[in-house]
């Protein structure tokens, strides 16, 4: 009042001119032997970081924080990272095809590699050679695999096993050198004369980018019209990256116990402790697991999905459904949406899009107008956007997120079947990505969404083309892609969808993106 400044609180601990009062200074810690006691960015907290050496880290006496390219502080939050947890999914495939990673060097150096756990016999260990990659088949996890008879198109027909938790049932990779990581379940589309039907991939994040909070989008649970013994369900699966994890579930439908795993209730939250490497997964044969909470006090991976489901039902044929979801804090209140395309629709084919409240009263807003309605009143509600080959943007006033849904063959195209991706908020795009395309699906696309002024360019080529998206500013554009890794550089942030096609299956992932906490005004 009178001119001069007076204090209002005393800290504590930290006084930060920014920040105000912290527990501790941002970008300080101290070592303890190999565990350095770091000091959270936005300075909460210390918590313990293992200076991993299978990840080339140690801790330094000077900094007191770990160092080495696979740092957090050096690696930052995004898709790019050294500690990954693979993890089997609930599919119906017969067990002749094989679970897989795609591993993608994204540096000019060698990474050494180190796969172990999940049903591997034996750890592995080799050298990637810079910008390679390497795909490597894994073991199938029964109890999570929930189907293991071979022999027939679709291995199982209904699941034999509907909830599990399984002690190190996740692989874990960890290399030396910033790699990305991509799952496959399975990896082929068909061998010999035997085609697989049911596939999908996932873009997994690694444990620098895990989060403790996460909901769910997977898909209701489909009746097969008698064809298998029981409905096919949605599924679930929680990885824990540290040891006496406690997550906390908060389901939106009822799940059954079996294989260690507990029953859980519908809106009911229920603890389960998990270690390092466990996997808890449940299924739901009635109801839709989308909206479904998870948080945990250590981070942890969330894979949402569905065995094996018609999109929408009644329009064949079944495919397996899987993404790895992205943080809660990490989702943005706006997203661009690009329909996939197959050779006879360059124009778009169909997409089913699903936007999931992570809060009460959320509004969204359509660009052009979509046939959906523009609120949603609970946290974890659902918007079901019908059939369309529109691209579009939803904006919102809390965080979304947001899945895209490719419908099953008989929809038209002749080509894919369901697969599922979640769109990247545009404040997550990057201006440079290296990504993998696999070789092993008869037709592959990029769908890159750019702001119409940008300058993208794939493997050193400029891209042109970009088709306006209604009013945003963005640009859209498809494009065929030879297999193998490839890098996108650009002078605006842009978001990439990676999808391909076999005969009736497909797979869809993000090609990346970051995973920093957004504030949303």
């Amino acid at each position: 009042m009178d001119g001069r400044f007076v204090p209002t609180e005393t800290c504590a601990a930290v006084c930060d001119s920014n920040l105000g009062c912290l527990a501790c200074q941002p970008g300080t810690g101290t070592c303890d032997g190999e565990v350095s006691h770091t000091c959270l960015p936005d300075g909460s907290a210390i918590v313990d970081v293992t200076c991993d050496p299978v990840q080339g880290m140690a801790c330094d006496a000077g900094t007191g924080l770990c160092e080495g390219a696979c740092a957090p502080q050096t690696l930052g939050k995004s898709y790019l990272g050294c500690d990954y947890y693979p993890t089997v999914t609930a599919n119906t495939v017969d067990s002749n095809f094989h679970f897989a990673v795609a591993i993608a060097n994204s540096t000019a150096e060698f990474a050494e590699i180190l796969i172990e756990g999940g049903g591997a016999s034996a750890p592995q260990s080799f050298a990637l050679a810079p910008f390679a990659v390497e795909v490597r088949t894994l073991p199938w996890v029964e109890p999570l695999k929930a189907c293991t008879s071979l022999g027939s198109a679709v291995g199982c027909g209904y699941l034999t096993v509907p909830a599990a938790l399984v002690s190190n049932g996740a692989y874990r990779i960890r290399s030396k050198r910033p790699v990305t990581v991509y799952q496959f379940n399975p990896l082929e589309f068909q061998i010999g004369t035997q085609r697989s039907f049911s596939n999908d991939a996932s873009l997994l994040a690694p444990v620098t980018a895990m989060s403790n909070s996460y909901m769910a989008v997977a898909w209701p649970a489909w009746d097969s019209g008698g064809v298998w013994s029981g409905p096919s369900p949605g599924l679930l699966a929680i990885t824990a990256t540290a040891a006496d994890t406690h997550v906390t579930v908060t389901t939106t439908a009822n799940t059954v116990a079996a294989s260690g795993a507990p029953a859980f209730t519908a809106g009911v939250p229920q603890t389960v402790t998990l270690q390092r490497g466990d996997v808890l997964q449940m299924t739901a044969t009635i109801g839709d697991l989308t909206g479904s909470r998870v948080t945990a006090d250590h981070p942890v991976q969330v894979i949402a999905g569905h065995y094996c489901t018609e999109v929408p039902a009644g329009i064949g044929n079944c495919d397996h459904l899987e993404e790895s979801m992205f943080p809660i804090e990490t989702l943005g209140d706006d997203y661009l949406v690009a329909a996939p395309v197959v050779p006879s629709l360059p124009d778009g084919k169909p997409e089913i899009v699903r936007i999931v409240a992570t809060e009460p009263a959320t509004t969204l807003t359509f660009d052009p107008p979509q046939n959906a309605p523009a609120s949603i009143a609970e946290a974890g509600g659902v918007v079901e956007i019908p059939a369309t080959a529109e691209s579009f943007r939803v904006t919102a006033n809390h965080r979304i997120l947001v899945a895209q849904y490719m419908q099953g063959v008989n929809a038209g195209g002749q080509a894919g079947d369901p697969s599922m991706s979640l769109v990247v908020a545009t404040k997550q795009f990057r201006t440079d990505y290296i990504f993998h395309v696999p070789a092993t699906y008869l037709t592959n696309y990029i769908n890159v969404v750019a702001p119409t002024s940008a300058v993208v360019e794939l493997d050193g080529m400029p891209l042109h083309g970009f088709t306006p998206l209604g009013a945003s500013g963005f640009g859209v554009l498809h494009l065929e892609l030879a297999s193998g890794n490839h890098i996108v550089m650009a002078d605006a942030p842009v978001g990439i969808s990676v999808y391909g096609y076999g005969p009736a299956t497909s797979y869809w992932y993000p090609a990346g993106l970051d995973l920093k906490p957004l504030t949303i005004l």
